[in-house]
Formats: structure tokens, sequence, C-alpha cells
């Protein structure tokens, strides 16, 4: 039988692994490390590090392969995703067959947890014959962003909205709540926002050595988190960032 193991890894600092995520990852007869293309080989590289500093299972192989890109022109968003998801599944499937088989474990490395805006539960679910999934939940960028600021993310008693980049920058602040997580912000989508009253706690790199926090008075701040971020775009090739938004009288 074949088991896929999902191992939330946090965001980058090894020190995040939980003990669970230690013994998976040496439970594992095969890891697989994707490539993003030499603008991410960051991302690559981090979970080499981690497997040299917590394996030592001398049976568990690793194998690298090439992540299929999405098509980012495609104009149907869910389409272009869904033929992206089957391609990685795809990709999956004759990485697996080539260096395991049929039956073993398997284990993937998911930045920050499986469960919150990553799509492998989804991929998993693609592959035929479906393995058995497993697994094992990571440190999110959300916990990151708030431990780095030393910040409670909810008011007393009051809810607090999950949401992405793109869906802000379509349909404005979301009702019936004063604070909104932001995640998978490909821009600045705090700069459509009235920022009058709004407060935010910005955070790229979280865990890693590069981590850079901002916060303040959105007014105030915006112009130095745009700034801060396309310099770090240009420095590293790729930026991964989340910001926590608060609404206050």
């Amino acid at each position: 039988m074949l088991t896929l193991s999902l191992i939330g890894i946090g965001c980058g600092d090894p020190g995040q692994l939980t003990l669970a995520a230690v013994r998976a990852i040496n439970a594992a007869d095969l890891i697989l490390i994707p490539r993003k293309g030499t603008a991410k080989s960051d991302l690559a590289e981090l979970r080499r590090t981690i497997c040299a500093e917590v394996l030592t299972n001398a049976a568990t192989r690793i194998a690298e392969f090439d992540l299929p890109v999405r098509d980012a022109g495609d104009a149907d968003y869910r389409r272009g995703v869904d033929d992206w998801h089957d391609a990685i599944a795809a990709t999956w499937s004759q990485e697996i067959a080539t260096h395991l088989g049929a039956a073993g474990r398997v284990a993937l490395l998911i930045w920050g947890d499986p469960s919150l805006y990553d799509s492998s539960l989804r991929i998993a679910r693609r592959l035929d014959p479906p393995p058995a999934i497993e697994v094992v939940p990571g440190v999110t960028s959300i916990q990151a962003l708030c431990a780095a600021h030393a910040l409670p993310l909810n008011d007393i008693g009051e809810p607090f909205l999950v949401t992405t980049g793109r869906r802000l920058r379509e349909g404005g602040w979301p009702e019936g709540t004063d604070t909104v997580v932001v995640m998978l912000d490909g821009g600045t989508a705090f700069q459509s926002l009235e920022p009058k009253g709004l407060h935010i706690w910005w955070g790229a790199y979280l865990g890693m050595s590069d981590e850079i926090v901002m916060s303040g008075a959105l007014a105030e701040v915006s112009p130095r988190i745009v700034a801060a971020r396309e310099a770090a775009r240009e420095r590293h090739g790729w930026i991964m960032d989340s910001y926590i938004l608060k609404r206050r009288p």
C-alpha cells in the first residue's frame, strides 16, 4: 500500500518543526523535493537543509523534480488552477512510480501547514490509484506573523477573516469583521483600501534569516512596505509575505 505523508514544515526555520514532523520525515521511504525554477531555488534549498538537519534514517531516499508551472495567462482562473493541479498530480505519480513503486511511504515537505491556502491535499486526491493520506500539521505563516509582531490575532470575543490579496482587491473590506488576514497577495492589495482607521502588521520571509517585518498605521507605513517589498523581490527573485489588517475607531 502507498502512503503519502504531507508534512507541514513551518515557514523555513527548522526550529519550527514539530517532533511529529521529524518522526514522519524519518519514517518515509522517499522524500520528494519540488524545484520551482532558479528564481525560487531558495525554497528547495531550505527543504534540503531541513532534511540534512533532521533526517537520520539512512534508508530514506530523496528525489528532486521540476514542478509544472501554472498558465497565468488563462482567463479562467479556476480552470487554469484545475489544469495545473492535474499536471502536478501526474508529475507526483510519475516520480513515485519511478523512485518507489506501488507500495511504501512517500513524503512531501509542505510550506506552512497543508490545511491553509495550500493545494497539496487537493492534488493528493487526484492520484490514481489513490494513496492513504497522512497529514502532519505545521506552523502557519499566520502564526509566524503574529509571533514576529507579538500580536494577538483576534480581539476579545471577535472574529477574524482569512482571505487572499485578489479577493481583497476585488471585493474591498469584508463585512462583519474588524480583523483581516491576507495571504497569497501577488501585489499590494492593501493599497486599494481607504487607509483611514486601518493598522497593518506585515511580514516577509517569516521564520527565515531574511525575515522583514513592519507595522503601523496603514496610511503611514504603506509606502515603506511597498518599497521594501520591491527591493526584497529584486534581491531574491521571489517574495513570500502576508499581513494582518485591523480596523480601529
